[in-house]
């Protein structure tokens, strides 16, 4: 992973590939924003000048390379443009600084080391910068050969040229003050936490099935010394996991479900989180039509950030104690294949009639809520990539919150717009239940076409436990990007969730939460 150290230097004196600097853009043209003072004084002053001569603009994400000026000592300088410049007295603003941060580190892949001359008034601003270009370095090449038929996963390393950025280092910080030296290892913890999420989104289905990424689990557990138990398919049967076996009954790779946990000797509070796992989603025999399954080894990320989010608190060292549950199956269409029109007989006791194979992700999910619910937690949240009517309703980059408790709804909801993630509070109307009334199970998977995101929803809460606060986020639209990379974005697997998770735990453990 991309190395991270803070330095008092001087953006003049630094020694590396190139220098980050940011512009934004002011009512009369480019603004050369803190930070960069060093660096448009070799340029005499007119940094902002020659930059707009090359045609930048101080636009969000803008990415502009110059030679650097005599008296720097890096050959390069990189202006990555931050938006509209503030107001005077007021700082930039942490998610511009995060996004620039990201763009800055992709642009500078295949480098060694990169002097970063961002605005870092605070601690603040310097875990927004670290985090952004911790994240945006990120690049996943397992799979790419070296042209000579060898990649990652064959023991020989990728081409130098698509390697991350190796170094950021943080220039104008205060490498021995005790809230930036915290910042920056929080944002190295918290960045590691999210690639290993992406690694496992971006993972092909062949490589990572229920079993394996049970496995990763187990090895992520003895090296921070979390507890975890692994429920096979035989220790599920015997418990009566009807929603797990009923999804994977068709897959030759069995389901699990996973309890990872850290604890606190001093926590007074305790989370659950609950991540759908599904880790290849054909449909199922209700199959997806063609160009909807080329992506669907993402239908696991909402494990994914469950299991990332475990794995910070235990780095952090929060003092909150959190459960994770990974509810992981295989949703395969063969002969042993649940079929529509089946009934299952779910962990709760509940019976749910399958109408349509392809919403598996409420079934599994329903079986570790349940779960998850006996342990009387404080609090429930799930993850889940769990409705294509969440995608329709709040587009790519934003996710859905529904709960059963409008203040932790909205609590959920300020805490991600805090860390830099999009999402949106959803209601969840009582009048779309009855749609799920099944003629011969107590309910059924499907409901209303109409708000379908809303009827998953109202589904899962049939299955948390009488008086625990819980929460619903429906994932479906960040959690994978197909486009291009933009801030600290990259195409395929985003962590989506992860940050929302651990600050919520920090809030937790501060006693912010009720």
């Amino acid at each position: 992973m991309t190395a991270l150290t803070l330095s008092t230097s001087s953006a003049a004196t630094v020694r590396a590939d190139a220098l980050v600097v940011g512009v934004a853009k002011g009512a009369k043209g480019v603004v050369v924003a803190p930070g960069a003072e060093a660096v448009d004084k070799a340029f005499g002053g007119k940094l902002a000048g020659v930059l707009e001569t090359l045609g930048a603009s101080g636009a969000e994400g803008e990415v502009t390379k110059l030679p650097a000026a005599d008296g720097l000592k890096a050959p390069v300088v990189l202006a990555v443009g931050l938006g509209d410049a503030p107001a005077k007295d007021e700082a930039y603003d942490n998610e511009a600084l995060r996004r620039a941060a990201g763009s800055a580190a992709r642009a500078l892949t295949g480098s060694k080391k990169a002097g970063f001359a961002l605005p870092v008034e605070d601690a603040e601003a310097a875990a927004a910068v670290s985090e952004g270009a911790l994240l945006g370095a990120y690049t996943f090449t397992a799979y790419r050969s070296n042209g000579n038929g060898q990649n990652a996963k064959g023991g020989k390393k990728n081409d130098a040229k698509s390697a991350p950025l190796a170094e950021v280092a943080l220039l104008g910080t205060k490498p021995r003050d005790k809230e930036f030296k915290a910042a920056a290892e929080r944002a190295q913890a918290l960045a590691a936490e999210i690639n290993r999420a992406r690694d496992l989104i971006n993972m092909p289905s062949n490589d990572l099935d229920p079993k394996s990424f049970a496995a990763e689990a187990q090895a992520a557990a003895k090296e921070f010394g979390l507890k975890v138990e692994v429920l096979d398919e035989k220790a599920l049967k015997k418990g009566g996991y009807g929603g797990l076996l009923g999804v994977g009954q068709g897959s030759e790779a069995p389901p699990r479900l996973v309890r990872i946990a850290y604890t606190h000797p001093k926590a007074e509070k305790t989370l659950a989180l609950v991540g759908k796992g599904i880790t290849y989603d054909s449909g199922g025999i209700s199959l997806k039509p063609a160009g909807h399954n080329e992506t669907m080894k993402c239908d696991m990320s909402g494990a994914a950030a469950v299991f990332a989010a475990v794995v910070a608190a235990a780095r952090l060292g929060l003092t909150v104690n959190v459960t994770g549950w990974l509810a992981l199956a295989e949703n395969m269409p063969s002969g042993s294949a649940t079929r529509p029109g089946d009934v299952l007989t779910m962990y709760s006791g509940k019976t749910v009639e399958v109408l349509n194979t392809d919403a598996e992700g409420r079934l599994v999910l329903a079986d570790a809520l349940t779960r998850a619910s006996e342990e009387s937690p404080d609090a429930i949240v799930d993850v889940a990539t769990l409705t294509g009517a969440m995608v329709l309703a709040l587009g790519h980059r934003h996710f859905g919150i529904m709960a059963n408790d409008d203040a932790f709804r909205t609590a959920i909801h300020e805490i991600a717009e805090e860390v830099g993630e999009q999402s949106w509070p959803m209601p969840m109307p009582e009048h779309l239940r009855k749609g799920m009334d099944s003629p011969v199970a107590d309910i059924a998977n499907m409901g209303e076409r109409m708000g379908g995101g809303l009827v998953a929803g109202l589904f899962l809460k049939e299955f948390v436990g009488e008086g625990i606060t819980w929460a619903h986020l429906d994932i479906a639209g960040p959690a994978f990007h197909e486009g291009a990379p933009w801030g600290y974005t990259p195409k395929g697997g985003t962590g989506s969730a992860v940050r929302t998770l651990v600050r919520l735990a920090e809030r937790t453990a501060a006693g912010d939460l009720g």
